[in-house]
């Protein structure tokens, strides 16, 4: 079985985050988009992802590094989920490094032109539900 298109996707995206080349990332994401910053934080629109993921990296120093693991694919109706382990390494202020894993979940929508571009990056997944102060009253 050959690997689903979206991988090699992430991939590239995840590479351009880890050296800090977000005008290449920005070409992934519908104009549209939705980017989870951080729990109870949600930017929408390219410019304003494209600050926030500046903002991300400076967080951490400029060294965050995006890799990949486990991945699956659910496609319907021109769209597509992504559930995926999402790893981060990134330093800690002390001269260490932490490795972080999330269970990350992304939709993508298939375009017009045919490529695949985010609509929803949430790299939380399912931890959003017992994120404190996510839900509002």
């Amino acid at each position: 079985m050959s690997q689903h298109p979206l991988r090699t996707l992430i991939e590239t995206c995840d590479a351009a985050i880890s050296r800090r080349d977000f005008d290449a990332l920005m070409a992934f994401y519908a104009e549209d988009a939705a980017l989870v910053v951080k729990p109870g934080m949600v930017v929408r629109g390219i410019p304003a992802i494209r600050r926030a993921f500046g903002a991300i990296s400076d967080y951490f120093d400029g060294q965050l590094e995006v890799t990949q693991g486990a991945m699956e694919v659910i496609e319907g109706a021109d769209n597509a989920l992504v559930i995926m382990e999402t790893r981060l390494r990134y330093p800690d202020g002390q001269g260490d490094w932490i490795d972080e894993t999330r269970r990350a979940t992304y939709v993508f929508r298939k375009e017009p032109d045919g490529q695949w571009r985010c609509t929803i990056d949430n790299s939380y997944g399912t931890a959003l539900l017992a994120a404190e102060g996510f839900f509002h009253h």
